[in-house]
């Protein structure tokens, strides 16, 4: 018996590390997307598109090595909790991934004009969302419920930001129509950065049920 808890504990552990790269992969493809949309890089922007497809696949291994576990060791309790947190959560990030691309895809088309303002709120909300993802997986793996609960309140920054780079860009669209095609743009790039951070909720809520038992929604 005790054998057989080692390997499955192993297994769980090595799950938890391809979670953990998956993270990784997609803080980056965050951090790439925001660059490329500042520098007008097409190249990068493409790098990241591309890069989303070894996303999608770790997702898919880690759901594999999930419902395998399910079906082979019958877990029960905490540990039955762990791998149905650990199925949603590469289901979130592979989400958030597929926005970060959609940045990258945007770059591409708004690298044809000059930039119609400096990005300050942008950057600023791709580096709040980067800090909530770590924070989110550290939360996860330490159990932590308090930090998975403060991480998923700082959705409400994101929130204010959203609303400010909304109102700004909606006024230069009313001052110059010819910035509209620009702006919505932007805007597109506002909410795939808003839904990440709605996404890593989602990864906090899962971490306080997998932890507690308890089911909670997060509204901050």
């Amino acid at each position: 018996m005790d054998g057989a808890r080692t390997q499955f504990d192993r297994q769980l552990k090595s799950m938890r590390d391809d979670i953990l790269q998956l993270a990784d992969m997609v803080d980056t493809a965050i951090e790439l997307s925001m660059d490329a949309l500042k520098e007008q890089d097409v190249d990068l922007a493409q790098q990241v598109v591309d890069g989303d497809e070894r996303i999608n696949q770790l997702r898919y291994d880690v759901e594999e090595t999930a419902l395998t576990l399910l079906a082979t060791q019958q877990p029960i309790a905490r540990d039955l909790r762990s791998i149905v947190a650990a199925i949603h959560i590469v289901t979130e990030l592979e989400r958030m991934g597929d926005y970060a691309s959609g940045v990258a895809e945007l770059a591409v088309r708004l690298s044809e004009w000059p930039l119609l303002k400096p990005l300050i709120d942008l950057p600023r909300m791709a580096a709040i969302n980067r800090e909530m993802i770590q924070n989110s997986l550290e939360a996860y793996v330490e159990r932590d419920v308090n930090l998975a609960v403060e991480t998923a309140k700082r959705d409400a920054e994101i929130d204010g930001l959203y609303d400010q780079i909304y109102r700004e860009l909606l006024t230069y669209m009313m001052q110059d129509p010819s910035t509209i095609t620009r702006a919505t743009y932007l805007l597109w790039v506002t909410h795939n950065m808003e839904r990440i951070a709605d996404r890593v909720t989602n990864i906090c809520e899962r971490v306080v049920f997998m932890t507690t038992g308890e089911m909670q929604e997060f509204n901050y």
